[in-house]
């Protein structure tokens, strides 16, 4: 219909509890594009706005894949067991011949990797502290973006770090206006 969904979840979200979202979600996604299992296609046992904040996965946006996908042109399979030069094997046993295979890996953050840090981010690469206070760790280290609420959730991330560095300036430039300001004293020294 023209509309974000996700953007109309944060919205409902400001009002709503996430449970209540996530049925409405679901409702909507059912009336506008129907059973989606007959094309292979299995819904999370948990909805989109809880998925998001459990795990940071972000609710597929369908951009003509459903489409792809009704007409035959994209076929979904089940898992695969293994590859073989022109060939995949799937769990259930079938052989497919096949040209390409497309893998939806989902994200991950590296950010344990490169980081030497253990305070602020945890071994899974995201932020100990939860949402809306996991933009900012010890030292002048910021995060934005990791907060598992997409966009808008990046937005707050950004807001807070721009607020809390001009707070910053203003406490150093006020420091530093202080110091120029002492007058100097005269020291005498007597032998």
């Amino acid at each position: 219909m023209g509309k974000s969904t996700f953007g109309i979840s944060v919205m409902m979200m400001k009002w709503l509890p996430l449970w209540l979202v996530d049925k409405l979600l679901l409702i909507l996604s059912w009336l506008v594009l129907g059973s989606l299992s007959n094309y292979g296609l299995k819904r999370p046992d948990i909805g989109p706005m809880e998925l998001k904040s459990m795990t940071g996965k972000t609710p597929v946006l369908d951009i003509g894949a459903l489409e792809k996908i009704k007409s035959g042109d994209v076929e979904i399979v089940p898992a695969i067991k293994q590859f073989s030069r022109h060939h995949v094997e799937l769990v259930d046993g079938q052989k497919l011949d096949i040209d390409a295979v497309v893998l939806a890996t989902g994200y991950r953050s590296n950010v344990p990797s490169w980081l030497q840090e253990s305070e602020f981010f945890s071994k899974n690469g995201f932020p100990k502290s939860p949402f809306p206070n996991a933009w900012k760790g010890k030292s002048g280290l910021y995060a934005a973006g990791f907060t598992r609420k997409g966009l808008a959730g990046a937005s707050v991330d950004a807001v807070n770090i721009a607020q809390d560095i001009g707070n910053v300036w203003r406490e150093e430039t006020k420091r530093q206006k202080m110091r120029r300001n002492v007058g100097h004293r005269r020291c005498i020294s007597v032998a």
